[in-house]
């Protein structure tokens, strides 16, 4: 009896190449993760194959056995070749798909997640926005669509609208005025006023405009130390693909020196 069909689309977080010419595939869908075996995958003739790259959305044809899904057609949606052409964007991308896969569940609704991460993506390779803008506003979003959302619309232990000196608590979650932040113990990283405007924009503005805002130097290097600080202190862990990407990125204010 023939496996029954379905359809869906999705971006491949991971690839992994198996025995002869398959592949085994992480792929992220609206409805969550799906661990897919793609047949012949890495075969010059295979019809698959370009679905079954890193960062391919696709839709794609599969049929469920077990815990496992067997792709039977593909038909690719967007490459992203804007970022595929860019060694640092693919890197930077790359951390992006592995952070998805540490924060979804195989049965979760992920429509917001997989949003998110295709927007980043054409912002990156498409409308060619700052790598560390995009970064800092990916990492921020994705910690408030899976339920590590700081608060930051005032100082959190004083009520001040707009903090004296502000500074992101990344253990508590809460921004603050420095006086206020508990002595300074090294667990607050501090936000220009620049920095903090750009945090509740991306927390709280539309998700369609999340990277239509700019900021100088200064400030996203504030945002961006904080947005990386605050997403290893919420999942405690680090990431490969992060740390090769800081490998190749220079950030400007280094080639300056």
């Amino acid at each position: 009896m023939a496996r029954e069909q379905i359809v869906v689309k999705g971006i491949v977080l991971r690839g992994t190449d198996t025995r002869e010419s398959d592949k085994i595939l992480t792929v992220l869908t609206a409805a969550g993760k799906l661990r897919v075996i793609a047949k012949g995958a890495r075969g010059r003739r295979s019809r698959v194959t370009a679905a079954a790259q890193l960062l391919a959305y696709s839709e794609l044809t599969v049929s469920e056995k077990g815990e496992w899904y067997f792709l039977s057609e593909a038909s690719t949606i967007a490459l992203f070749e804007g970022v595929r052409q860019d060694i640092e964007l693919l890197s930077l991308a790359s951390y992006f798909a592995e952070l998805v896969e540490a924060v979804t569940l195989e049965e979760m609704d992920s429509g917001s997640l997989l949003r998110l991460l295709l927007n980043a993506l054409y912002a990156l390779g498409n409308l060619k926005k700052p790598p560390e803008q995009v970064k800092a506003a990916f990492e921020l979003k994705v910690m408030a669509l899976t339920g590590f959302e700081p608060l930051a619309d005032g100082c959190a232990v004083c009520g001040r609208p707009e903090p004296e000196d502000p500074v992101l608590d990344i253990v508590d979650g809460v921004v603050r005025c420095r006086r206020c932040s508990g002595g300074g113990q090294g667990l607050a990283m501090p936000l220009t006023p620049g920095a903090l405007a750009a945090l509740r924009y991306i927390l709280y503005g539309d998700e369609k405009r999340l990277y239509s805002f700019r900021l100088g130097e200064k400030d996203l290097e504030k945002l961006s130390n904080a947005a990386e600080a605050y997403l290893h202190a919420m999942l405690e862990r680090g990431f490969r693909t992060l740390d090769f990407y800081k490998s190749l990125h220079i950030p400007a204010i280094d080639q300056k020196e």
